[in-house]
């Protein structure tokens, strides 16, 4: 008798198979809460992307906002320890509203107190789906290439 396993890498069920990639690249917009992150979210957008397109808050409109998030399959809010990040509650209330994922970056340098990260992970916690301490620029890089970016 045949394993499941062994069974379905027959030629008979080879027929079955897709030969496509199995989804297309993620249509993903990257948010700078901050100024400090802005100037490394503007420093990434020079790389070469997929569908990933990079904004500064402070640039947006509501109704941009909106229009930004309605185009996109993930949103990547991205902070600096101990700066304002409340604008990520205006993202978050949006993105809920259009069922888009959402994932926080927070860059939190070796000399960010323990104070700063909480302020900042506080004003993100509520509004991301997955929130990550990135402690240098790279591995924010890193980060956005595994999410197929």
């Amino acid at each position: 008798m045949l394993t499941e396993s062994a069974r379905m890498s027959s030629a008979a069920e080879a027929r079955f198979r897709i030969d496509r990639p199995n989804s297309r690249p993620r249509a993903i917009t990257v948010i700078a809460l901050d100024p400090p992150s802005e100037r490394v979210v503007t420093a990434l957008a020079d790389g070469a992307w997929n569908r990933a397109t990079f904004v500064a808050l402070r640039t947006l409109s509501q109704a941009q906002v909106d229009e930004r998030i309605a185009g996109a399959d993930l949103v990547v809010l991205v902070a600096t320890a101990g700066e304002n990040a409340r604008g990520a509650a205006l993202i978050g209330e949006a993105c809920s509203a259009a069922r888009v994922y959402t994932t926080g970056l927070i860059l939190g340098e070796a000399g960010s107190s323990d104070e700063a990260l909480s302020q900042t992970l506080a004003a993100l916690r509520p509004w991301t789906l997955m929130l990550v301490i990135a402690r240098s620029t790279d591995y924010v890089e890193d980060m956005l290439h595994a999410l197929r970016a």
